[in-house]
């Protein structure tokens, strides 16, 4: 017999509350600079995951969080740096933001501006972890060190492609083109 802790389908369902009205907006409409990024999940079998839920985390411009532990002072008004979006019936998510600054490495070095993103969807035993890149930071992504780590004929799962003004960002679980996901 199956149970809830040895997988999270079919348990996992979009309760209530997970996703909130403005959690895909971790700035508001109208921010100066805002981008949106939007994407697909997609299982190993290449079709949409309709019910899964994409979390991000991120610095601020000036390369801050939204946190206690960041002792480089405030962050900029009306950037929560924490966004959460349910994927719709064709599996597409979208989250506004601001693009976020680097981030210094404890060796005086720098990682690229980056969104930290968690998976989590029905099937899944635990979160998966992955990173989006900006596209346009070919120099600091070359010199990053997570995405330096990454075997080179792989990164490109990381990176976001503009589309506009926009981002774009899919999601695979599995399969061809798979995500790189991080054990954290």
């Amino acid at each position: 017999m199956t149970t809830p802790s040895q997988t999270v389908g079919p348990f996992f369902a979009l309760p209530d509350g997970l996703p909130w009205p403005d959690g895909p907006d971790v700035v508001p409409a109208g921010t100066p600079g805002a981008v949106v990024v939007r994407g697909t999940v997609y299982d190993g079998a290449g079709e949409p995951v309709p019910d899964a839920i994409i979390e991000t985390w991120q610095a601020s411009p000036a390369g801050r969080f939204n946190h206690p532990d960041d002792p480089r002072g405030a962050l900029d008004e009306g950037f929560r740096g924490f966004g959460r979006s349910a994927t719709d019936a064709e599996g597409r998510f979208r989250i506004r933001t601001l693009k976020p600054g680097p981030l210094p490495t404890p060796d005086g070095g720098a990682e690229a501006p980056h969104i930290d993103v968690t998976v989590l969807a029905r099937g899944l035993l635990q979160r998966l972890v992955t990173r989006i890149y900006w596209p346009d930071e070919e120099r600091a992504n070359a010199a990053d060190p997570v995405l330096s780590a990454v075997p080179a004929e792989l990164r490109h799962t990381l990176v976001a492609k503009a589309v506009g003004d926009e981002l774009h960002f899919d999601i695979r679980l599995q399969g061809d083109g798979e995500t790189v996901f991080f054990e954290v």
